[in-house]
């Protein structure tokens, strides 16, 4: 009974992170859902932008601290290792759904693309974004890196394994491309407000420090001769590369 129970766990927190993704990109694009990155709220900019930061403040510091391997060894004395990584993308749904619904809308213009052409490429790059997330996630190992495979070697009574490191696909040519795929989701707007530019600056530059940690935890993983390899898989998401997961995927 415990196997089942942990592998609806797994399966619902994985089912889970789909929606708030799904969400997140109405969220950030402005389309379809009631609350978006857009959306203002009574009271001073300055008060909104202390509220961002630390939304987005604690946005990061659940990635990066949950994905710590000190932090690991703790947690798993409480939490089943069978169930640490779906775990690990539940809290960080939660974190994701919390920014979105206390985020303050600044909706001063910073810039806002008239021509049809130049809109029409820039939604093309919001989509481009959005998908390539889940596609690089697919090009490692999807239920890994959310936790199902996890749930369900535990079912069927099988030793978990990590898997064999490898580079597939963009990972030969890009370093981390489930970092690039957020970074565009975040910045190709045909319009960008004040608001959605702290959004898009704030996670690109943890997104940047991520990168030096990871890169840290994979030759603690593997060694040094991953430095002569043109790009490292993540182990783990994140965003978060990827092998933090979250954004959904970091570190």
């Amino acid at each position: 009974m415990k196997r089942w129970l942990f592998f609806v766990y797994g399966v619902t927190c994985h089912i889970l992170f789909f929606a708030v993704f799904a969400y997140m990109a109405g969220f950030v694009g402005n389309f379809l859902v009631p609350k978006t990155i857009d959306s203002t709220v009574e009271g001073a900019t300055g008060t909104a932008v202390a509220v961002n930061l630390l939304l987005l403040g604690l946005f990061a510091a659940q990635h990066s601290i949950m994905a710590r391997p000190g932090f690991k060894r703790i947690w798993t004395r409480f939490v089943p290792t069978p169930i640490e990584r779906s775990t690990y993308v539940l809290a960080s749904c939660v974190v994701s759904v919390v920014l979105m619904w206390q985020w303050r809308g600044i909706d001063a213009i910073v810039w806002d693309a008239r021509s049809p052409l130049i809109r029409a490429l820039l939604w093309v790059l919001f989509a481009i974004g959005w998908l390539l997330v889940p596609f690089v996630s697919l090009l490692i190992d999807h239920f890994d890196l959310f936790g199902t495979r996890q749930v369900w070697q535990h079912l069927k009574g099988q030793e978990y394994k990590s898997l064999p490191f490898r580079v597939p696909m963009l990972y030969k040519q890009v370093r981390h491309p489930l970092y690039i795929g957020w970074a565009i989701a975040f910045w190709a707007t045909p319009t960008m407000t004040v608001g959605h530019l702290l959004f898009a600056v704030v996670l690109t530059g943890y997104m940047g420090l991520a990168t030096i940690v990871e890169e840290r935890d994979l030759i603690d993983l593997f060694g040094t001769s991953i430095r002569t390899v043109s790009s490292p898989r993540p182990q783990i998401p994140t965003k978060i590369d990827g092998h933090r997961s979250g954004l959904p995927a970091s570190a």
